[in-house]
């Protein structure tokens, strides 16, 4: 066993194992389908905005409802929440792979990103609360690693089986692979809260809201406009519905989160910084993934293959950066890995249809650096700053902060680029034959198999859309960067500059039953 695992019990490795696998896989479903969205496009006639909800609708149930099932965790059980949303995630995650209608594969995403709610902040909570605390940092940073390159997970597995397979073999594995954790995860200990408080249902209810009816507005804005009432009424309703839920955990109780906890500047910033990490590399891989197929003419596989060197900077500085954090503090740590990351979507703002995969390979070499550089800190930030009988709270809302990040980035990356292609690609509507207008108005894709069959005047119509595509790509990245930016000096003044200690708790030292049961299974 290595020596970053050493101390341990033979169960802890064990539940190490199947949690980081976990955590792996669900947040690889999340990217799996960025190489099968050309395929997904012909063989289903989704457009450019249905393809964001392909992707989004997991990524928006998972945001939604993470909070309450950590609190659902803590209070009947951290092994029976993962082992209910392996089972969900299993069984929704088959259904696209027999019925491949749009509306279909979207209900069945957002269907298994529930069971995907359950499983995140289980995986780290069972970490956090059973691992003595001197192996907590180790834990976490291996947990932090694993979940930041499940993306990359995704995105070459799909590539692979697309070389060999059909878009609908990446959701038999995905299935495959949750019932195979399923099983796992009955062999491992049961870690639960025995004061077993009693369940927010109006929190839940009110937090699963606003964030719903945020990205569903961050989604439909560029597409309908902003001043569509349907937009109006999804940002308004959100902001209504967030003011509401401080309300209600003010008054609560048993507040499903704790608020003053953003009081700490560690857990506040900490959970700001994951949030725009998650934001920012979920946007970037569904504008490069598509760059790659559709621009650079990579197959699946070439532009999974094509993506991965992001893993390598990322997990190896993840291993490093909690004990790196300790001495510099958690403020150097998170600005500094924002401002790298603005620079590597800065320079996606600068690809264009001549550029080299040496271009693309730099991008994400510095994407993954800065990624590494602070998802483990601010991950260990807020795990050390919630009392240790809120383990699968502090899991829920750093899984929040990356799922809710997720979502948006992809709101925004999608629907940007779908608002660019759009609008450049309208003047050369008039000019094509009208069967063929729709298509060509949906995305890239289906215009270049429109481009495939029109002879000569294909030429002139696949630079047109490949042009449009290249707008819309700069778009969205120009945006994520100035928000990245622009957050990286936001946290410059919020962050606190030296690493904090852990929260006065003697059971966080030493679980003990008065605050944890753990059944074994051994």
């Amino acid at each position: 066993m290595s020596k970053a695992n050493s101390g341990l019990s033979g169960s802890q490795r064990w539940t190490l194992v199947v949690a980081c696998m976990s955590v792996t896989v669900v947040i690889a479903s999340m990217s799996a389908l960025y190489t099968a969205l050309p395929d997904v496009t012909t063989s289903t006639g989704a457009t450019q905005a249905e393809l964001t909800w392909v992707v989004d609708g997991y990524t928006l149930a998972l945001a939604c409802l993470v909070l309450p099932a950590g609190a659902l965790g803590d209070r009947f059980g951290r092994r029976a929440a993962l082992i209910a949303g392996l089972t969900i995630f299993a069984g929704a995650s088959i259904v696209p792979a027999v019925v491949h209608e749009t509306g279909w594969l979207i209900g069945a995403r957002v269907v298994a990103g529930i069971g995907a709610a359950l499983v995140m902040p289980s995986t780290l909570s069972l970490l956090t609360a059973g691992f003595p605390s001197d192996r907590h940092g180790t834990a976490v940073g291996i947990w932090a690693g694993v979940a930041g390159s499940g993306a990359v997970a995704g995105i070459l597995g799909s590539g692979l089986l697309l070389e060999y397979c059909s878009w609908p073999a990446i959701f038999v594995c995905l299935s495959a692979a949750g019932v195979a954790l399923l099983i796992a995860a009955l062999t491992i200990p049961e870690s639960i809260d025995r004061q077993r408080v009693a369940f927010d249902a109006t929190g839940a209810i009110t937090a699963a809201t606003a964030i719903g009816l945020f990205v569903v507005g961050l989604i439909e804005g560029p597409v309908r406009g902003w001043s569509d009432p349907l937009v109006l009424i999804a940002l308004i309703g959100a902001a209504l519905t967030a003011v509401l839920f401080v309300g209600v955990e003010h008054r609560a109780t048993h507040p499903m989160l704790d608020l003053a906890l953003f009081t700490n500047r560690a857990f506040g910033s900490a959970t700001v910084t994951i949030v725009l990490q998650f934001l920012v590399t979920f946007g970037a891989f569904l504008l490069l993934v598509q760059y790659l197929q559709l621009i650079l003419g990579y197959s699946a596989l070439g532009a999974a293959g094509a993506i991965a060197p992001v893993a390598i900077p990322l997990v190896g500085i993840s291993l490093l950066a909690t004990s790196i954090a300790s001495r510099v503090g958690l403020r150097a740590m998170n600005v500094s890995g924002l401002l790298v990351i603005a620079m590597s979507l800065y320079l996606i703002s600068r690809l264009q249809s001549t550029s080299g995969y040496l271009d693309v390979c730099v991008v994400m070499i510095l994407m993954g650096a800065g990624i590494g550089l602070c998802t483990a800190p601010s991950t260990e930030a807020i795990v050390v700053n919630t009392p240790s009988d809120k383990q699968g709270v502090a899991a829920a809302v750093n899984d929040a902060a990356r799922e809710i990040g997720a979502a948006i980035g992809i709101a925004i990356a999608g629907s940007v680029l779908a608002a660019g292609y759009a609008n450049r690609i309208d003047p050369v509507l008039s000019q094509i034959p009208a069967a063929a207008r729709i298509p060509v108005s949906n995305s890239l894709a289906a215009a270049l198999e429109v481009a495939d069959h029109a002879g000569p005047a294909g030429v002139q119509l696949a630079h047109a859309a490949n042009a449009a595509f290249i707008h819309g790509t700069h778009n969205a990245a120009l945006i994520l960067a100035a928000i990245t930016a622009v957050s990286a000096v936001i946290i410059a003044a919020w962050a606190p500059r030296r690493h904090t200690k852990p929260i006065a708790d003697p059971v966080l030292a030493t679980p003990t039953a008065a605050t944890i049961t753990v059944h074994t299974h051994e």
